[in-house]
């Protein structure tokens, strides 16, 4: 599949830059402008053409995980949960700490149990501050990562991040900010 709605989507895409860190602001990454049926449909059309779905569930985090999440569930028929950045106070609920390249806060997780088989989706790998803390806490717990993958890799850390790990992350389309514009990788 060659992704050109959302490689178009990039391209039109605005960048904005709050801190020194610029971000582009793409419907699957924040639901701006506008989330398009059609983009939105190729991506989780590449995503079980490429992702190991032998799992128990989908795992993502808040919140544009939430959409991708829930539209390859459609697609599929796998379940999903999510991280949530709300604490519920849940019997057997574990904080997570997450640190990434503008925030520190907390993420909590509910209701998964060791060994679990889970299929991780997540918006875009930036700093890796979101995935490596989630992929540590699943870790921790004995739980079966089958396969993880991100929409957008901005490129720069995944390499770092899979060796300390040990998990490949998968990736739909590498882009590189370059100043106030995003460029496309191939």
């Amino acid at each position: 599949m060659m992704l050109e709605k959302l490689k178009k989507s990039v391209r039109e895409c605005p960048v904005v830059e709050i801190e020194d860190y610029h971000y582009f602001i793409h419907p699957l990454s924040d639901g701006l402008p506008l989330v398009e049926q059609e983009l939105m449909h190729e991506v989780v059309q590449a995503v079980k053409e490429r992702a190991d779905l032998e799992c128990d569930y989908i795992l993502t985090a808040q919140s544009m995980g939430f959409p991708l999440a829930a539209a390859l569930s459609m697609e599929t028929g796998l379940p999903y949960k999510f991280i949530r950045k709300r604490k519920y106070g849940l019997d057997g609920e574990i904080a997570i700490s997450q640190t990434t390249g503008y925030s520190e806060n907390e993420m909590y997780l509910n209701f998964v149990e060791k060994e679990d088989k889970v299929f991780l989706i997540d918006d875009v790998l930036s700093t890796g501050g979101t995935l490596k803390s989630i992929i540590k806490t699943l870790q921790d717990l004995d739980v079966d990562i089958c396969d993880v993958m991100v929409v957008f890799e901005k490129v720069g850390t995944k390499k770092s991040l899979e060796e300390e790990l040990g998990v490949k992350i998968k990736s739909l389309l590498k882009v590189k900010m370059e100043g106030s514009e995003v460029k496309i990788v191939d």
